[in-house]
């Protein structure tokens, strides 16, 4: 109980940083690497390339390869136009769940990990476990990867990797991949009514969000070979689209942006082909003879999908210190994906569930915080000398 309480006050005080991703996480970083000195740990910062963000790699036990990283993410969605009952950004407490930002997704796993910090020092651990916390997990996914660079050179490299996303303790061994897109459509503007003697890319660009959908279409029929995920297919979505001058003005510019979510084993780049070749269509007809007209799309992020590893030491790990008999697939992304394409085994466990994230109100229950520090415990025992 009482090392619950300890989460439960790191919790508060990691909430109380606003971490939307567009804005900096220095200021929860520098609270970290207090309270790990406080604790005589080791810890590499790796800052972003602008240096207004950073992420942490924290060691306890031996500076060797073969440990377990507890990986997390600092950076939460923005609160902006949704309905809070209080503070976001303050945690709130009733009998069985704590409210704030992030305290689902994920900075409940990152305060247990923390407050767990005393008794994996005390386990004497025969290998190393390491906590990372990264930056921009919800925008790119990309901010572990200047500490997954360093595996093997001047950071230990370790043999598993838990992602502590909300999985109500469940093991994830599969989730999807992730590209989004903004495709570019230039038409030739002229009053509307010479509508002939133009090309709308306002057209343009409902012919091509059109085409998304017959392929996403298509994507659906062809259906999910393993039955695991919900949605059972690889889907596209078209989410935003903007253009156009006036109602009487022939469209100079419209935009729209994308994503495809893949199932592990499809090509990531599988949309963005078929598009393209629909596009180099339209560019040897409809664009033909007018100057500057044509269509580009644009590659925003792609994020690698988590195919499972049957055997693998972060399967059979994290199954037995979840008490689990077998493993789930998520439909959504994580952080999960980079380490495997670093050749470093991975699997999804964590406290919360995902319905809860980005909502107004997000919350954890207090019983998956108290089910999270179990397993951490377990990992100490197991990994203990």
């Amino acid at each position: 109980m009482e090392r619950l309480e300890d989460a439960i006050d790191m919790l508060s005080r990691l909430v109380a940083f606003d971490t939307v991703s567009s804005k900096s996480n220095l200021p929860l970083i520098d609270f970290v690497e207090a309270y790990l000195r406080e604790q005589e740990v080791r810890f590499v910062r790796a800052p972003n390339a602008s240096g207004d963000k950073a992420a942490l790699f924290i060691t306890v036990g031996p500076d060797a390869d073969g440990g377990v990283i507890l990986s997390g993410h600092t950076d939460v969605v923005p609160v902006t136009g949704q309905d809070w009952s209080g503070d976001p950004f303050t945690l709130r407490r009733d009998d069985k769940r704590l409210y704030g930002r992030g305290a689902v997704d994920m900075k409940g796993f990152d305060a247990a990990c923390l407050a767990m910090i005393p008794e994996f020092k005390a386990a004497r651990l025969s290998r190393p476990i390491h906590i990372l916390l990264s930056y921009d997990e919800e925008t790119t996914c990309l901010g572990p990867l200047d500490v997954i660079a360093r595996f093997g050179a001047d950071l230990p490299r370790p043999s598993a990797v838990i992602v502590g996303e909300p999985t109500s303790m469940e093991v994830a061994d599969a989730h999807k991949s992730v590209a989004t897109y903004v495709t570019r459509v230039r038409g030739f503007e002229i009053h509307s009514a010479n509508l002939h003697r133009g090309v709308s890319a306002v057209h343009v660009a409902c012919r091509l969000v059109c085409e998304l959908e017959r392929l996403g279409e298509a994507l659906r029929a062809a259906g999910d070979p393993s039955g695991r995920f919900d949605p059972p297919f690889s889907t596209i979505h078209v989410g935003v689209i903007q253009g156009g001058t006036a109602r009487n003005i022939v469209a100079k510019d419209c935009e729209f942006q994308w994503e495809f979510r893949a199932l592990p084993g499809a090509p990531p780049n599988f949309a963005y082909d078929r598009l393209e070749d629909y596009c180099e269509e339209l560019r040897r007809t409809i664009f033909v003879g007018f100057p500057g007209a044509g269509v580009e799309t644009a590659t925003e992020i792609q994020v690698p999908g988590l195919a499972p590893q049957p055997g693998s030491e972060a399967e059979t790990l994290a199954l037995r210190l979840a008490r689990r008999n077998a493993t789930i697939a998520v439909p959504y992304a994580t952080e999960a994906g980079q380490f495997q394409r670093a050749g470093v085994a991975a699997v999804v466990c964590g406290p919360g569930r995902i319905d809860q994230a980005h909502q107004p109100d997000e919350y954890i229950d207090i019983a998956e915080l108290a089910a999270c520090l179990e397993l951490l415990r377990g990992l100490a025992q197991q990994l203990r000398a």
